[in-house]
Order: structure tokens, then C-alpha cells, then sequence
């Protein structure tokens, strides 16, 4: 019974406080939200939006019925508010909401893209504000802003394999800009929150790339995220950037890795671009060797790791991928070796440091001796006529037609090889990647032209060479004099030639009287036998390593690579300069002189230049034998014209040249 009256009055407690929260909200007034009422565009705020989607746990059913699985719509207010898009509202992104409540949809996707590509450092009123201060002033109003980062980046992603359509459905992308940044949560890319974060790229990228995840959490790279304290490591946009992801097998991929990797290996891959490997690799070549093809992309293990294809016990096996002939020999060859680590390369340093002082020796001792005769020549030119007049119109014949047709399998030889050859010497430069794409893009070909251009610069050298040797030691056996005036050998005149010289230069004496071959055609003829040498020699080297590796230790192949490009740079900056010079650029000859390609010179100038080869040959009588008539004026129009286009073609050569100089060095 007491128990029934306490049930009772809990009732009628009950009903009493029901009834009081009913009169109370009568009382309160009416406050439509939303749901009850429609919200136009021009009316709706971020606050209208959260009413909805700033609750927590709000969320539709992806099924017909409310008890299939939700889809989250909740939008934390407080975290957008710490996102890059603090300041934009919703309706800057969700465009075509025309009215609240806004119904299932469907809705337009996002156009993150469309509206990055029009964000621009100046604001469209400060444009007009610039545009009309420029006509007040006369300019014309044609002021265009220029584009931002996200501006740019937004290009980069639609030129890229993310950016694309997929082939099950073109309107659908790889991958969107949400898949990568989120949705409303865009924290900047430092913000360890952000899904951008270089630390979080493997978790994001391995959603999609499951298999390239699996493989880099057991690399070397992977492994360094887990001990952050050892030091930082390479994530997936490190090595394939951003936005700029194109088909892993394309040749945009494999720079950009490349370049990548050297972000951190700096000095390998520096050393790497010394190597045939690094250079027809930048220039596009498909059959040599890229970083991945060693050291493995995505499982990367350390380089003395078992598993290595680079450790000790495994290298010759991955030596034998693309050179099948090799043997342990020639896998001691270093890929990265270099000539500032003494203890670990010792030869490559003796030989880079001593090619560096030869070039560094030559060239000041041949630009100074340039510059001094170009002052001594201009100062002579500057008081009167060059040679004195002359009524003999005949000429002294100075190269039989043999030696012309030489010089000019010479020359188109060497400039065909300074082209190719340079062209992949300095790879990463900025014109010569541009020159094998307008030129078909297959480095190969390249390659292959330069080994033709070897084989006519040795046929040249060497043909020459014979020559000379059959006519010293059978036409004129025991009448040559070795060291005489037509021999080529050095002599002590030479050298008193050139003291004389320089004492002419300062004005301390006479010009000395020169025979038939000076000291600095002499230095011209002999280089080039020294070039044929190492260049020819370490070419051979690097153009049968199969031949040569069994008999020559690995780092043999490092130190040809190092003397082939060297030796060519001093070939190249001494050819068309001094070469150029001597013959061609000073004052005495300016603009051209036409010799080599008429085959002789007028009696008046060649009595003043070679004055002791002149008399000699009128006291032998041997003088009436070398003369030939004048060039018609059709073969000195066309010697002329050849003469400026190979002069041409050389110094633009040399132009490219020192722009991949001063951007990589030797």
C-alpha cells in the first residue's frame, strides 16, 4: 500500500514538471531555423551551413534504409577555421547551392583547379589601379599579374598522370586534389595535420599504391621514418614531387627522379652526370643505367645491405644486366667516383688534378700570348697599310690539296664530335637536353654519329701521320733533316722565336724572322697528335668496355671517362680560341685568312712573314717550283663563304661549351 502511494506521487511529480517545460516554450518566441524556413543564396552564411553540418555526428545512410552504413557530413567549424581556406566561405566552394534546405542534390564536384588557376599575387582592382597608372603615363595598359604558387602548381597537376582521366571513366581522375589534401581540412603542406606533410605522403599515397608501400616500408628510406632521431629521410613526394607525376616509364618520370635523388645524394649525382651512365641517361636513353636500375626504387636497401644490388657479392651480377660480358674486374668500376676523395680514388685524383693544371697552364700561357699579339698587331695596324703593296700578283703554295682535303675532314670530324660530345658532357644544361629533342630525342643516334666522327677524326690523324712518315723515310730517305727548317720537330730556334716574340710584344725588339713552321704552328700541329692520344685512347676504352675489361681493372674506365671529356674541353677552348686567333682572328688577318682553303698566299705577304723560308727557296732556286697563279674570284668568294661558316659554327660550339662550363665545371 505505501509503496503504491510513493508510485503515485512520482506520477503526479512528473506531470507537474511536463507540464511547467510545456508552458515555458509556449512562452519562448518562435525562432524558425533552417529546416523550417528557405534560405536564399544571396542570404545563406556559414552559420546557416553548420546548423546542419557543424553537428557532430551528423551523417546520411548510403542505403535506402536509415540502418545502412552512414555517411559522415559533419564539418568541424573550429578545425576550417585553422585550414588554409580559413577566409572563404562555403558557398566559394560548393557553387551551385542555390537555396537552403538544399535537398539530396546531386551536386557538382568541387573545382579545386579551376579556381587555383586563377588566384594571382594582385587583385583584379589593383590590376585596374596599375593598368590605369600606366596610361597615364603613356604606357600601354597591358599589365598582367603574375601567377602564384598554387597557380602554377594547379598547371603541374593537370598536365600530370594524377590529373588525368581514368580509362574505365575519362570524367573521373586518377586522382582528385581531395584525395591528397582532404576536403575541408587543408592544412598547410608544413603542418604535420595536413595530409600534404611529407611525413604522411607514404599512408596517403599507399592508399592507392599499396604494393610501392608495402616495398618502401622495407627500405632504407621507409625504415628512417621510424627513427626520426637517426636523421630525416626520403618520402614518396621527394622523389616524385608534388604535382608533377607523370607514367613511371616516360622520360619526364625518369629526370625528375633522378633530379630528385640528387636533392639529397648531391655529390653522387654530380658523379653520377660524369659517367655515360648519368649523361645519355639525363638526354633520354633508354638502355642505360638510372639510379633505380641500382639501387632498387622502391625497396632501396642500404648499399651493404645482403639484398643490395650494389653490395660487393652482388654487383657483378648486376653489372651483368646490361654488360653481359662482364667479369669481376671490370665491376670494380666506381659509378660515383670522383676526384676529391683521395683515399678512396686516389688515381682519379691524381689524374683530375693533374688535367686541371695542364688546362689551367695552357690556357693562360696561350691568352695571354693571344692578347699581347692582338695589342702589339692593332698598335703596327694603326700606323700604316698592314703589307707592303706588291705588283706580283702570284702566290707561294703553302698545302698541296692532299693536306687541304685533311684539314677539312679534320674540322668537320672535331666539330661533330665537340657537338655530340659536349652535348652529353654537359647533359644538364639547359640547351642540351633542347638539342636532342629537336633532333629526333634519341641520344642513341647521338652516340652513334659521334663514334662515326671518331672514326674520321682517327682515319685523319692517323692517314696524315703515315703520310709524313713515308715521305720522311722513303721519298726523302737521307736527304730529311730531322731538325731543319721544314721539319715540324721543336728546335732551339723555336724557342728563341718565342722569346723574341714577347720582347716584340712589349716593345723591346725586333718581330723575329720566322721560317717555314713557327713555334705556334708547331704547338697547333702537335696538339693535335697529343688529342688523337688521350682522347683516342680513353675513347677506344669507353667504346669497347667488353674488349677491354677482362685485361684493364674497373677504375681504367673511370679514368678514360675522366682525360676523354677534360682533354676535349682543352681541345675545344684552344681550338676556337687560340687556333682561331692565330690564324684567323688577329689583326693581320682579320676577318679570315683564306690559306687552307686556296692552298697558297701572295708573294708580298708571304716574303714578309716568312722571310728566311723566302730567301732560302730563291737561293735554292726552288722558288718558281711553289708559285700558282691567284684564286679566281669565284674560289676566294667560296673559300670566304666556308671559311665564316666553319669560324661560325666553331664559335657557337664554344659558346654552348662554356655555358656547360660554368654551370658544372670540368
Amino acid at each position: 500500500m505505501r509503496a503504491s502511494r510513493h508510485a503515485l506521487l512520482l506520477v503526479i511529480l512528473l506531470l507537474f514538471s511536463f507540464a511547467a517545460a510545456a508552458a515555458e516554450e509556449a512562452e519562448r518566441p518562435a525562432v524558425p531555423t533552417v529546416i523550417d524556413r528557405v534560405v536564399e543564396r544571396a542570404a545563406i552564411t556559414d552559420a546557416d551551413c553548420a546548423a546542419c553540418h557543424g553537428v557532430a555526428g551528423y551523417a546520411v545512410p548510403t542505403g535506402v534504409h536509415g540502418d545502412s552504413v552512414k555517411r559522415s557530413l559533419f564539418v568541424d567549424p573550429a578545425e576550417v577555421r585553422n585550414s588554409v581556406h580559413a577566409a572563404l566561405p562555403c558557398l566559394a566552394c560548393h557553387a551551385d547551392i542555390e537555396r537552403l534546405p538544399h535537398g539530396q542534390g546531386p551536386f557538382k564536384k568541387v573545382d579545386c583547379v579551376g579556381c587555383h588557376r586563377t588566384l594571382h599575387r594582385e587583385t583584379p582592382a589593383l590590376v585596374e589601379q596599375v593598368n590605369a597608372s600606366r596610361a597615364m603615363v603613356g604606357m600601354a595598359p597591358v599589365f598582367t599579374p603574375e601567377p602564384t604558387a598554387v597557380h602554377r602548381e594547379a598547371g603541374r597537376y593537370d598536365a600530370s598522370i594524377h590529373g588525368q582521366g581514368r580509362r574505365e571513366d575519362p570524367a573521373q581522375r586518377n586522382a582528385d586534389c581531395r584525395d591528397c589534401h582532404g576536403t575541408h581540412y587543408v592544412y598547410p603542406s608544413g603542418d604535420w595535420k595536413a595530409m600534404s606533410h611529407r611525413l604522411n605522403a607514404p599512408a596517403v599515397c599507399g592508399r592507392c599504391h599499396e604494393k610501392q608501400l608495402a616495398l618502401y616500408q622495407m627500405s632504407v628510406h621507409g625504415a628512417a621514418l621510424k627513427t626520426p632521431w637517426k636523421g630525416d629521410s626520403a618520402t614518396c613526394n621527394d622523389c616524385h614531387s608534388s604535382h608533377d607525376i607523370a607514367p613511371a616509364k616516360t622520360m619526364t618520370t625518369r629526370r625528375l627522379i633522378t633530379e630528385n635523388c640528387g636533392a639529397c645524394h648531391t655529390q653522387a649525382l654530380r658523379s653520377y652526370f660524369d659517367t655515360y651512365h648519368g649523361q645519355l641517361a639525363w638526354l633520354g636513353g633508354k638502355e642505360v643505367a638510372h639510379c633505380h636500375d641500382c639501387h632498387q626504387p622502391h625497396d632501396t636497401p642500404k648499399v651493404d645491405a645482403p639484398l643490395s644490388k650494389v653490395n660487393t657479392a652482388n654487383r657483378l651480377t648486376t653489372c651483368r644486366t646490361c654488360h653481359k660480358q662482364a667479369d669481376a674486374s671490370f665491376a670494380a668500376f666506381a659509378p660515383h667516383a670522383n676526384t676529391h676523395d683521395f683515399a678512396r680514388y686516389p688515381v682519379m685524383w691524381l689524374v683530375g688534378k693533374g688535367m686541371v693544371v695542364l688546362v689551367v697552364v695552357v690556357l693562360l700561357f696561350f691568352y695571354l700570348h693571344s692578347a699581347l699579339w692582338f695589342r702589339r698587331e692593332r698598335l703596327e695596324r694603326s700606323k700604316g697599310p698592314i703589307h707592303a703593296p706588291s705588283l706580283d700578283r702570284r702566290h707561294i703554295r703553302r698545302f698541296s690539296w692532299p693536306l687541304r682535303l685533311n684539314h677539312w675532314l679534320l674540322a668537320l670530324s672535331v666539330m661533330t664530335l665537340v657537338f655530340t660530345g659536349m652535348t652529353a658532357k654537359y647533359a644538364d644544361s639547359g640547351w642540351a637536353v633542347p638539342v636532342v629533342e629537336f633532333l629526333g630525342n634519341r641520344p642513341e643516334t647521338f652516340a652513334l654519329i659521334h663514334r662515326v666522327a671518331a672514326v674520321g677524326f682517327l682515319l685523319a690523324v692517323g692517314g696524315h701521320a703515315v703520310a709524313v712518315l713515308f715521305n720522311i723515310l722513303v721519298r726523302q730517305r737521307g736527304t730529311f733533316r730531322w731538325f731543319g727548317p721544314e721539319s715540324l720537330l721543336p728546335r732551339r730556334k723555336d724557342w728563341n722565336d718565342m722569346v723574341a716574340q714577347f720582347r716584340w710584344f712589349f716593345d723591346k725588339g725586333a718581330a723575329p724572322c720566322f721560317d717555314r713552321w713557327t713555334y705556334w704552328k708547331k704547338f697547333d700541329y702537335w696538339a693535335v697528335f697529343w688529342g688523337a692520344l688521350v682522347i683516342g685512347a680513353s675513347g677506344l676504352v669507353l667504346w669497347f668496355p667488353g674488349f677491354f675489361a677482362p685485361v684493364l681493372p674497373g677504375w681504367v674506365f673511370n679514368v678514360a671517362m675522366l682525360a676523354h671529356g677534360i682533354e676535349a674541353f682543352l681541345a675545344v677552348t684552344t681550338l676556337f680560341v687560340v687556333h682561331f686567333f692565330n690564324n684567323h682572328f688577329r689583326p693581320h688577318k682579320f676577318p679570315l685568312d683564306p690559306v687552307m682553303f686556296v692552298g697558297g698566299v701572295p708573294v708580298g705577304e708571304f716574303k714578309e712573314e716568312r722571310p728566311k723560308e723566302y730567301r732560302r727557296l730563291v737561293e735554292s732556286g726552288r722558288l718558281e717550283e711553289r708559285l700558282m697563279p691567284a684564286p679566281s674570284r669565284r674560289i676566294r668568294i667560296v673559300s670566304h663563304i666556308l671559311g665564316f661558316c666553319l669560324i661560325g659554327l666553331g664559335l657557337v660550339l664554344l659558346i654552348l661549351v662554356l655555358t656547360g662550363f660554368l654551370r658544372s665545371g670540368l
